[in-house]
C-alpha cells in the first residue's frame, strides 16, 4: 500500500489516475444521460398514448355510430357509449362478456330470429352492411333497426386478431321513410279517389300524373294522358290563358292562381274548367313541379250564361228584350257612317188582343213565337230582333245599304205573316203594322230612344192608315209624339180627378186555393180614350213629383178597399218604384192611411220591382226600414231576374218574394225553368221569406209550384184584375190571410210562424 501511495504521489501516476477517475465519471454521466433520455421518451410516449386515448374516447363518446371491438374468443374488448345505448346494455355488463351471453335478441330484415353473433357479423368475411333488428324502447313488440358492419383485423392491440363492429341506428330514417311512403300513398290514394280532377304537372307544363276524375273529364284515360302536354288539351282560343300567371308563379310573385278556361275532350266536346294551380318547390326554393286541381265548371257556366241570357232576352220567344235592344242600338249608332248603315223597324201585330180574348193566352203565346220566327227569317242575319212587350217587336238593321235592307225586311215580314197559324182547329192569318226609321243627324244625336220613337211614330201612322202596312218616318209624324206628350200632361190632372183607379188580382194559397190577398194594378179611366192599361201611360211619367203623387193617391184607394171589404184579414200589395221613395212622403202616406182606416199594418204590403232597385240609396233603405219597423211587409217583385237579387235580400228589409212570371211560363215542361223555380223557392224559404209565384195560367203550373214549396200564387188561372166593386161581389167572404193580423215580435212581419216553410 505504501508503495502504491508512493507511486501515486509521483506526477505521472497522479495524472493517469485523474484521467481514470474522470473517465469513470464520464461513463457514469453518459449512462445517466441515456437513462434520462429513455425515461423522457417513455414519458412522452405514455403522455401521447394517454392523449390519443382521451381523443379516441372523446371520438367514441361523441360519435353517433356505435363501435364494438370483439376479441378472437368473442369477448367484448371495447364498447363505446353510443354502441351501449344502441344495444340497450351497459358497458360494465358488456365488456369482457361474450357476445352470445348478452341479454339481447336479434332479428334479420325479414323479422326472423337470428343469433347475436350472426347479427354482429362475427366469423364472416363479408364486410357489407347488414340490417338487423334489436329490441326497442316502446314495449316488447317494438323493434329498432340497425345497420351493422363488421371488419376482422389480424393484429389487435395485443397482437391477437379482433373484429371491429360499427353500428348505426336507422330506426329514425326507416320511420321517416315509412312515413314518407305512407304520406305518398295517402296523397296518391286521395288523388285517385278525389271527386275533382287533379294533376301533377312538370315545369314544362307536361302532365306527369293525373287522376281518374281528370281523365273522365277529358274523355280519356289516365295512361293516355300521362306525358301529354297540358296545353294540347286546351281550346284553341284559350291556349295561352294561364301563361302569364304561370310565369308569375314560377318567379315567386304569387303563391297560387285560379283561371277558368275551355278544354276539348277526346270526343270533340268542349268542357269549361276552373284550374287552381300551386307550385311545389325544393327545400332550397328551386321550383320542382305544379299541383293542379281541375274543377268542371261547365254546368255553372251554362247556368250563368242561361241567367245572363234570361236577363237580356224575352223568355217566350228567345228574342232580345228591351234592355238588350237599347244597348245594341246605342252601340251601332255610335259607329261611323251610322246614317247610312243603321235603321229600325217597329212591328206591332194587328188585332192581337182579339186573338187572346178568343183563344186564350196560351194560343196567343204560340202566335207570338210564330211571329218571332217570321221576323228572324225576314231579317236573315242583317240585324237584331227584339220583343219589347206584348205584341210589340223591333228590328235593328245594320247593313252597308240600310235603306234597301229595311224595305226588303219589311216586305219579307208581311210575306211571312201570310202563312196561317194553326190555332186549335182554326187557321189564323196574322197581320202587322210596320214603321221604318232611318238613322239621321237628329236621331243619332238623340240616341237610341230618339230613333225608336221615330219608328214608333211611323208604326202608329201605319195602324191609323189601315193596318197591315208599312210607313216610313217623316217629321210630320211628330204629332204622334206630341199626342203622347199631351197624354202625359193630362196625367197630372187625372190623378187629382181620381181617374186613376185600382183593379185587384187575387192571390191564393196554392194548396187550398183560398184567396189570401190581392195585387193592386193601376188603370186610367180616361174620359175620352176609355180604360188605359199601365204600359200606355206609366212610361210617360218622367217627373218624380208626379210619380210620388200617383203612388200616394193609390195608397188611399187600397186602404179604402181593405176597410170596406168583407174580410178583416186579406191584404193588398201596391207596386212601388224607387223614384216614389226616398223622401219619406210615401211612407208617411201609408202609415197615415193605416191609422185613418183602422187597419193592421200587415194588410197593406209594399211591392218593389228589382229593376227599380239596381242601386238603392241610403234614403230608400231608410224609408223601407221605417215601413218594416211599423209592421208593413216589403215584397220583392220579379224575384230571380235583374241584377244581384241576393244583395237585395241581404241589404233590404224584405219580408217575401214574388217569382217572376218568366220562370213560370215554361214549367213544368221546361227543365231549366223548373230547376230555377225550385232553387229560388228553396232559397227564399231558407231565408224565412214568404213565397208567391206570378203568371200562373195552367193547372199543371199551379200543381208543380205547390209541390216545389211555393206557398202562394196568382195569374190568369185564378182570375184577372177587376175593379173593387166586382171583387166584393165575386168574393164576399175570405177565410184565410197571408198576413197575421196579430202584432209580430220578429223582424219578418209577413211571416206566419210555420206558414212560410
Amino acid at each position: 500500500m505504501g508503495e502504491l501511495v508512493a507511486a501515486l504521489e509521483t506526477p505521472a501516476v497522479a495524472v493517469g489516475a485523474t484521467i481514470a477517475v474522470l473517465a469513470l465519471a464520464g461513463l457514469a454521466l453518459l449512462s445517466f444521460w441515456r437513462s434520462y433520455r429513455a425515461r423522457t421518451a417513455r414519458d412522452q410516449i405514455l403522455a401521447r398514448e394517454k392523449r390519443l386515448r382521451r381523443q379516441f374516447d372523446a371520438v367514441l363518446s361523441s360519435a353517433r355510430d356505435g363501435v364494438m371491438i370483439v376479441a378472437e374468443n368473442d369477448e367484448i374488448a371495447l364498447l363505446s357509449d353510443a354502441a351501449a345505448t344502441i344495444l340497450g346494455v351497459t358497458q360494465a355488463d358488456a365488456v369482457g362478456v361474450q357476445v352470445g351471453r348478452l341479454n339481447l335478441r336479434a332479428l334479420d330484415d325479414q323479422l326472423r330470429p337470428i343469433l347475436v353473433r350472426e347479427a354482429l357479423g362475427l366469423g364472416t368475411t363479408d364486410e357489407r352492411p347488414r340490417i338487423v333488428g334489436v329490441p326497442g324502447r316502446r314495449g316488447a313488440e317494438d323493434v329498432r333497426w340497425l345497420e351493422v358492419s363488421a371488419r376482422a383485423l389480424s393484429d389487435g392491440p395485443d397482437g391477437s386478431p379482433v373484429t371491429v363492429v360499427t353500428m348505426m341506428d336507422t330506426s329514425g330514417l326507416r320511420e321517416a321513410a315509412e312515413a314518407l311512403n305512407r304520406s305518398d300513398a295517402q296523397f296518391r290514394k286521395s288523388m285517385e279517389n278525389a271527386p275533382v280532377g287533379m294533376a301533377l304537372v312538370d315545369l314544362e307544363w307536361r302532365l306527369m300524373e293525373v287522376n281518374r276524375a281528370f281523365a273522365e273529364m277529358m274523355g280519356s284515360t289516365v295512361s293516355v294522358l300521362r306525358g301529354t302536354p297540358f296545353s294540347a288539351l286546351s281550346h284553341p282560343q284559350d291556349l295561352h290563358a294561364e301563361t302569364d300567371q304561370l310565369r308569375r308563379l314560377y318567379d315567386g310573385h304569387s303563391n297560387r292562381f285560379s283561371v277558368e278556361k275551355r278544354y276539348v275532350r277526346a270526343d270533340g266536346n268542349v268542357v269549361w274548367a276552373v284550374l287552381d294551380v300551386g307550385l311545389v318547390r325544393y327545400a332550397g326554393g328551386a321550383p320542382d313541379h305544379y299541383v293542379v286541381q281541375v274543377r268542371d265548371s261547365t254546368d255553372d257556366r251554362m247556368h250563368s250564361e242561361l241567367m245572363a241570357h234570361r236577363a237580356m232576352h224575352d223568355p217566350l220567344t228567345g228574342l232580345a228584350n228591351r234592355t238588350l235592344l237599347q244597348d245594341v242600338l246605342q252601340k251601332v249608332l255610335e259607329q261611323p257612317d251610322a246614317d247610312q248603315r243603321v235603321g229600325v223597324i217597329a212591328v206591332d201585330l194587328d188585332g192581337f188582343k182579339g186573338l187572346n180574348d178568343r183563344f186564350g193566352h196560351a194560343m196567343g203565346d204560340n202566335a207570338l213565337v210564330h211571329v218571332a220566327g217570321v221576323l228572324r227569317t225576314a231579317t236573315a242575319g242583317r240585324g237584331t230582333v227584339a220583343r219589347i212587350g206584348g205584341d210589340e217587336f223591333v228590328i235593328v238593321v245594320q247593313d252597308p245599304d240600310a235603306s234597301k235592307a229595311l224595305f226588303e225586311i219589311a216586305k219579307a215580314v208581311h210575306q211571312g205573316l201570310k202563312r196561317p197559324v194553326q190555332v186549335k182547329r182554326h187557321q189564323i192569318t196574322l197581320h202587322a203594322s210596320l214603321g221604318i226609321a232611318m238613322a239621321d243627324e237628329d236621331t243619332i244625336a238623340g240616341g237610341a230612344p230618339s230613333l225608336l220613337s221615330a219608328a214608333d211614330a211611323a208604326m202608329y201612322r201605319a195602324k191609323s192608315a189601315g193596318k197591315s202596312r208599312t210607313e216610313v218616318y217623316e217629321p210630320s209624324m211628330r204629332t204622334t209624339t206630341d199626342a203622347q206628350s199631351s197624354l202625359a200632361r193630362d196625367l197630372a190632372e187625372a190623378i187629382e180627378a181620381r181617374q186613376l183607379v185600382l183593379h185587384y188580382q187575387p192571390i191564393l194559397e196554392l194548396s187550398t186555393r183560398t184567396i189570401v190577398g190581392y195585387e193592386a194594378l193601376v188603370r186610367w179611366q180616361h174620359p175620352t180614350r176609355g180604360l188605359l192599361l199601365p204600359q200606355s201611360f206609366l212610361p210617360l211619367i218622367e217627373d218624380k213629383n208626379l210619380s210620388v203623387a200617383l203612388g200616394t193617391a193609390l195608397v188611399d184607394q187600397a186602404a179604402e178597399f181593405l176597410a170596406h171589404g168583407q174580410s178583416s184579414s186579406t191584404w193588398v200589395s201596391l207596386n212601388v218604384s224607387a223614384d216614389q221613395l226616398g223622401d219619406s212622403e210615401f211612407a208617411d202616406r201609408v202609415l197615415s192611411a193605416i191609422g185613418r182606416y183602422h187597419l193592421t199594418p200587415q194588410r197593406l204590403v209594399v211591392e218593389l220591382t228589382e229593376a227599380s232597385l239596381v242601386a238603392p240609396n241610403t234614403r230608400i233603405r231608410h224609408e223601407l226600414t221605417e215601413l218594416r219597423n211599423a209592421g208593413v211587409p216589403i215584397l220583392l217583385d220579379d224575384f230571380g231576374t235583374g241584377v244581384s237579387p241576393l244583395s237585395y235580400l241581404r241589404d233590404l228589409p224584405v219580408s217575401g218574394v214574388k217569382l217572376d212570371m218568366s220562370f213560370v211560363a215554361g214549367i213544368p215542361e221546361d227543365p231549366a225553368g223548373a230547376r230555377v223555380s225550385r232553387a229560388l223557392g228553396a232559397l227564399a224559404r231558407e231565408l224565412g221569406l214568404a213565397t208567391i209565384a206570378e203568371g200562373i195560367e195552367t193547372e199543371a203550373q199551379a200543381e208543380f209550384l205547390s209541390h216545389c214549396g211555393w206557398r202562394y200564387g196568382q195569374g190568369w188561372l185564378f182570375g184577372v184584375a177587376q175593379p173593387a166593386s166586382a171583387v166584393n161581389e165575386s168574393h164576399p167572404e175570405f177565410t184565410m190571410s197571408l198576413i197575421d193580423p196579430r202584432p209580430q215580435e220578429h223582424d219578418n212581419p209577413l211571416s206566419l210562424d210555420d206558414r212560410m216553410v
